[in-house]
């Protein structure tokens, strides 16, 4: 699986983006996929998670209720909807996919085995 992240850009604070994530390979709509992002400075952090199916969201309790992670099989696409946009988002966004995360590790950068190459969001005024 090869995954390719697109949609970064400059916002202000309570603006939007839409990331989005194309992954090629037959296996797509069976993986586990995730978002993380890296500040400066700082270690990889999870941001959310969605099963093949499109059911057992995950979300990291500092975007939940702003951000909405989704999936379209068909297209082969992984996508993070942000809204109400903070500084602290600010950072590199990265998709990942593993064919199978137990629950207890969905948020566990090392539990992914692809990864995509990331998009830079900044959140400034």
């Amino acid at each position: 699986v090869q995954l390719q992240a697109s949609g970064g850009g400059l916002v202000q604070p309570g603006g939007s983006l839409r990331l989005s994530c194309a992954a090629s390979g037959r296996s797509f709509s069976s993986y586990t996929m995730a978002w993380f992002r890296q500040a400066p400075g700082k270690e990889r952090e999870f941001v959310a998670a969605i099963r093949w199916s499109g059911g057992n969201l995950a979300y990291a309790d500092s975007v939940k209720g702003r951000f909405t992670i989704s999936r379209d099989n068909a297209k082969n696409m992984l996508y993070l909807q942000m809204d109400s946009l903070k500084p602290e988002d600010t950072g590199v966004h990265y998709c990942a996919a593993a064919p199978s995360v137990i629950v207890g590790q969905i948020r566990t950068p090392t539990a992914y085995y692809y990864w995509g190459q990331g998009t830079q969001v900044t959140v400034s005024s």
